[in-house]
């Protein structure tokens, strides 16, 4: 007999049944079911041995599972390791690198200091200067100006002496 719509229909719905009983698939059963649903014995027996097949080959058994769950724990243990190993290299960089930060800074503000003492002592010399010639503008000008306090009270003193 050949195969139908009708057939069809009743095909699948049993093969969603048996799909969703994969781990307890009975293939005699099956083949037994279409021989009732008007299969061929040829047909019956055919398509029971490729869906046991795509079963075995699509559908994960318990082992298969446990070996994908051992190999899973291990890619996890990997991958631990290798991060903790990773967190430890970049721990001792970052050491390496704030230790380099340190000294560099720690030699900066040497240099710094070296510079400001220096930038100081000029400034104290510089204003040492100032005050010498500042000193000795004033020395001038007060001289000059006692000088000419001097000359005109001689002159007044001359003036009054000639007027007495």
């Amino acid at each position: 007999m050949a195969i139908t719509k009708k057939n069809l229909t009743s095909f699948q719905e049993m093969i969603i049944i048996y799909i969703m009983k994969a781990i307890a698939f009975d293939t005699l059963e099956f083949a037994n079911r279409l021989k009732a649903a008007h299969f061929t014995v040829e047909q019956a027996e055919t398509m029971t041995t490729a869906i046991a097949s795509l079963i075995n080959d699509q559908v994960a058994t318990k082992r298969d599972i446990e070996e994908l769950h051992a190999a899973t724990k291990r890619d996890i243990e990997e991958l631990k390791a290798s991060i903790k190993l990773d967190i430890e290299e970049l721990r001792a960089a970052t050491k390496h690198d704030i230790e380099e930060l340190h000294a560099a800074t720690k030699r900066d503000i040497e240099e710094l200091k070296a510079s400001t003492k220096r930038d100081i002592e000029e400034l104290r010399i510089e204003l040492k200067r100032d005050m010498k010639e500042l000193e000795l503008r004033l020395r001038h000008d007060l001289t000059l100006r006692l000088g000419g306090m001097l000359v005109a009270g001689i002159g007044i003193v001359a003036a009054l002496v000639k007027l007495l």
